[in-house]
């Protein structure tokens, strides 16, 4: 808490003036930036970069004048991302590499070599990871252990790898894509996804704290996207307050632009959700995912 406020109160003002803008009205805040072409001559690193979230971002990175560096297990999509976004954005380089993000030693090696490659990350979007989780008790161990390890022991790897450049380079941005379901504690299917969004979340403050402690000039970004529907969930039952992809990736890259230590995305209604569900009793919360 101490660290939040000395964070808070040393702000500058135009940083403040960012973030408000950013979470109320990201397409504007976008538009102004797309003007000024605010990643001209940066590189960001997108982790799970081949359809949902993470293509969404990669597409919209580019177009601010980012140059990319995107990997995910399907390379067939990558490069169809490559070739797309390089005809459109002919300023921007683009690159990519296969990353299946539960081969821990890999995580390193690509990090590594995209940075041979560009020189300079500026960005890392820790996106990667996967939704399947059952209910605790019901025989499915399994696919809840492998949830919890891509949501955060994977997560873990890719923040590692991440700092480890950062470090090096004495400057940088680390961005964790956590879930609004890492606020409580959640019932049925969300119990070990939640929980493990929740410690990804846990683990950027940490990594935030460490930074002011030691006062490294490096940023570190906590998003909370609320249900925004992609190519992933698209056959799931609509969800209270949900917004299309699009709609979504631009409040995430509008927040992350934005420099903001922690957003829900689209701020309107989730920053005032999440509020809420901070002090709702259990029985409310377990209404709202009925």
């Amino acid at each position: 808490m101490q660290n939040r406020l000395i964070n808070l109160v040393t702000k500058s003002a135009k940083q403040r003036k960012d973030e408000i803008i950013g979470a109320v009205q990201p397409s504007r805040y976008l538009r102004k930036l797309n003007k000024q072409q605010v990643g001209h001559d940066k590189t960001v690193l997108i982790t799970g970069a081949s359809s949902g979230l993470g293509e969404g971002m990669a597409r919209l990175f580019a177009k601010l004048g980012y140059n990319l560096a995107i990997c995910a297990r399907r390379t067939d999509r990558l490069e169809s991302l490559q070739s797309e976004l390089v005809a459109e954005y002919p300023n921007i380089r683009v690159e990519y590499r296969a990353l299946d993000v539960s081969d821990y030693d890999a995580i390193f090696e690509v990090f590594d070599a995209f940075t041979t490659d560009f020189g300079h990350i500026d960005k890392v979007v820790v996106n990667a990871g996967i939704g399947e989780s059952r209910r605790i008790g019901k025989g499915r161990f399994e696919t809840n252990r492998r949830t919890v390890e891509i949501n955060f022991i994977s997560a873990l790897a890719q923040c590692e790898a991440a700092m480890n450049i950062f470090r090096a380079q004495s400057s940088g941005h680390l961005v964790v894509i956590s879930s609004m379901s890492a606020i409580r504690g959640m019932p049925k299917h969300l119990t070990a996804y939640g929980a493990s969004k929740a410690g990804l979340a846990h683990l950027a403050e940490g990594i935030r704290a460490d930074m002011l402690l030691t006062k490294l000039p490096i940023k570190v970004s906590t998003i909370y996207p609320g249900y925004i529907r992609t190519e992933i969930n698209e056959n799931a039952k609509p969800l209270p307050f949900e917004v299309d992809s699009d709609t979504g990736t631009k409040a995430i890259v509008a927040a992350i632009e934005a420099g903001v230590d922690e957003a829900c995305v689209p701020s309107l209604p989730w920053s005032i959700v999440g509020q809420a569900m901070k002090h709702m009793p259990l029985q409310v919360i377990n209404k709202v995912n009925k």
